[in-house]
């Protein structure tokens, strides 16, 4: 019998490695097909946009029915379903409404999935990098092999290799712990749930998330625009990812020196100078080098918002805390950005598209630590 923390393993494995697909390679696919750059940018915000909804509402339905686990397995084996259908078309308004259904079932998964992990971990939360790191792992391999898959035969082949590894992902979701949470809702838990704290970081991460939308859904072409092909682009890819894996694997270290707000404002500042660098960036070692603040502008980020929100949710709501945090910034966030990095691409020049996120990071950033300064200096105030 497998144990609940290997359970939550693979499941971040096969998660994260049709993602090692589906990221890297499925806008260029768009590409291939015919798409303009403003369909490839509305597409990703159509998808991006259903989870803002979607997330949301299987959330609330998980936290008040006690449902997660049922709505877990109902969401893979119907989203995994919906997915196989893009084999069968190359039609750009078909490929639109199927993503908005694909979308809705598979919004759910990635935020029912930490919120799983955290149940799991329990008092040992501080570990969560060691688990999530088995999605980075997977995230590499099949980057890597996907990207020589390519270069030996096509790029359409990213279809069918996501739908194998979704398929195995449902299939082993029916081994997710069964968790049955004895949490009595307090009356001012959602009020609770929605204080200023967690209303600033979820802006500001939402603004960390568009700041990410060039990144995640025009970087591969951005790349190929340089003249580089599919093998060179995986190693760009699964560059950042290892450079993700390390932060993880050394979590427990970096949040025992570190509070998480204090890793998210380094994680800002970051954040601008990595896309300052693939905004002037011609040599493939600067690219590959630029690679490596993944680690921070979204290993340390994630985990540290992951802990963060865990921590200002009540107990009755952190399904909903995650969904929320999910929501607002994969889901609102990844749209804003895919959609103005569409409209600035039609320009013709993938290197704007950075310049753009390097200034929206910045916002992020200081709207993030003028708040918390003020707030600290309040307190201050208050004590004196």
């Amino acid at each position: 019998m497998i144990s609940e923390k290997n359970a939550i393993r693979v499941q971040y494995f096969l998660y994260f490695g049709a993602m090692g697909v589906f990221l890297p390679y499925f806008n260029l696919y768009c590409l291939n097909i015919g798409f303009t750059g403003f369909q490839i940018g509305s597409l990703s915000a159509v998808r991006a946009a259903v989870l803002i909804l979607f997330s949301i509402f299987w959330g609330t339905l998980a936290d008040r029915k006690n449902l997660r686990r049922p709505i877990y397995i109902l969401c893979s084996f119907v989203s995994t379903a919906l997915w196989a259908l893009f084999l069968f078309t190359t039609d750009f308004r078909f490929m639109l409404v199927l993503t908005i259904f694909y979308g809705a079932f598979y919004a759910p998964i990635i935020s029912f999935l930490e919120a799983f992990a955290m149940d799991v971990l329990g008092k040992t939360k501080h570990r969560y990098g060691r688990t999530r790191a088995w999605g980075s792992i997977a995230f590499i391999a099949v980057v890597l092999i996907s990207g020589k898959m390519i270069d030996r035969y096509t790029v359409g082949i990213v279809i069918a290799l996501v739908l194998a590894i979704s398929t195995a992902q449902a299939m082993t979701a029916t081994g997710m712990p069964r968790i049955l949470t004895q949490r009595q809702a307090q009356p001012h838990d959602a009020v609770r749930l929605f204080s200023g704290h967690t209303l600033v970081f979820l802006l500001c991460a939402f603004l960390m998330l568009v700041s990410h939308g060039a990144y995640y859904g025009f970087f591969s072409i951005h790349l190929a625009q340089l003249g580089h092909g599919g093998s060179f682009i995986g190693v760009c890819w699964a560059m950042a990812s290892t450079a993700e894996v390390v932060v993880m694997i050394n979590s427990p270290r970096l949040f025992a020196r570190f509070s998480f707000k204090r890793i998210l404002a380094v994680s800002f500042a970051v954040a601008v100078l990595r896309w300052c660098l693939l905004y002037v960036a011609q040599s493939a070692m600067v690219i590959l080098a630029s690679q490596l603040l993944h680690a921070i502008t979204y290993g340390a980020f994630h985990m540290a918002g992951i802990l963060y929100m865990d921590q200002l949710a009540p107990a009755s709501e952190k399904t909903l805390g995650q969904a929320l945090n999910n929501a607002v910034t994969y889901g609102l966030g990844l749209t804003v950005g895919f959609f103005v990095s569409g409209v600035l691409y039609d320009a013709g020049n993938t290197a704007p598209l950075f310049l753009f996120s390097a200034g929206v990071a910045l916002a992020g950033g200081l709207l993030f630590a003028g708040f918390h300064w003020v707030a600290s200096d309040g307190k201050s105030e208050t004590a004196a």
